[in-house]
Order: structure tokens, then C-alpha cells, then sequence
């Protein structure tokens, strides 16, 4: 499946998959979609990858943004929200998104990239979890990083 890099003309259908993606995960707030435009408009997508079907139309997408550890600069990445098609979810689409945004970032000197989500999903990447990593109240993040 091709993964490239997301153009502007991608954005209508980015926000399309994002919604449809999230309107029945128990775990979303629901603004996913409007995550991703805001972090558009604030020039803050250091990584937006999509990934495409055999006809060319995208059926997922991955976002890496950057954030502060512990309140501090450095080169460290949100990983997400990652979006996929629900009907070719399960199908590896968001794996194979989140593998390629991470070896992307490995090769921009990154220092590591951070996520809010299960541990035992995004363990299969590489990711720790780290209870004193959180979003500002009690969800805790895991982590991934590189020396």
C-alpha cells in the first residue's frame, strides 16, 4: 500500500476518514478531525502521511506533531491521532502508517516520539508507558525514544 507525504488537496478527505474513523471508538472526544485541521493551521504537522488504495484514494492517514517532555524543548513528536478507513480497519493500514512516520522521524534526528493510547497496541512499536507522562490530568502516555 503507497504512503506519501499529505498535499494540500488531501485535506477535505484527511478530515473525511478522521471523522469516520473516530464516530464509534469509545475512546474518542469526538474532535479528532478538528485536531488535525488546528494543528494544520498552526503549521504544526512536522509529519502527515497518508496512505492510498490501489485506485488512489486515501484510505488512512498519521500525524506527528511536536510537543514539550515535561515542559521542556526538544525533539520529541506526538504521535497521531492516526486515522483509517473503518472499512479497511484491521486490515494493517494504521500499522503500516505509524511504522513508516516512526522510521521518518528516526532519520530527522528526532529524540523520540510520544502517544496517548493503549500500551499494549503501540507496545507493538516500540512504545513504553510511562505513568508520569500525561495529558495534563490522568491519562497517562507512553513513549518511544531514540539515543
Amino acid at each position: 500500500m503507497p504512503i506519501r507525504d499529505e498535499r494540500d488537496e488531501y485535506a477535505a478527505a484527511i478530515s473525511r476518514i478522521t471523522a469516520a474513523a473516530f464516530e464509534r471508538a469509545p475512546h474518542s472526544s469526538g474532535t479528532e478531525a478538528h485536531i488535525v485541521e488546528a494543528l494544520r493551521q498552526a503549521g504544526a504537522l512536522a509529519l502527515s502521511l497518508v496512505a492510498t488504495s490501489d485506485d488512489g484514494s486515501i484510505v488512512g492517514h498519521v500525524v506527528f506533531s511536536p510537543v514539550r517532555i515535561y515542559g521542556k524543548p526538544g525533539r520529541w513528536y506526538g504521535l497521531g491521532p492516526v486515522s483509517v478507513a473503518p472499512d479497511v480497519q484491521r486490515h494493517g493500514v494504521g500499522s503500516a502508517l505509524i511504522r513508516e512516520g516512526l522510521a521518518r522521524l528516526a532519520t530527522l534526528d528526532a529524540d523520540g516520539s510520544v502517544v496517548l493510547g493503549d500500551p499494549a497496541y503501540y507496545g507493538r512499536f516500540g512504545f513504553v508507558s510511562d505513568p508520569g507522562l500525561t495529558d495534563g490530568g490522568s491519562r497517562a502516555g507512553t513513549f518511544r525514544g531514540w539515543c
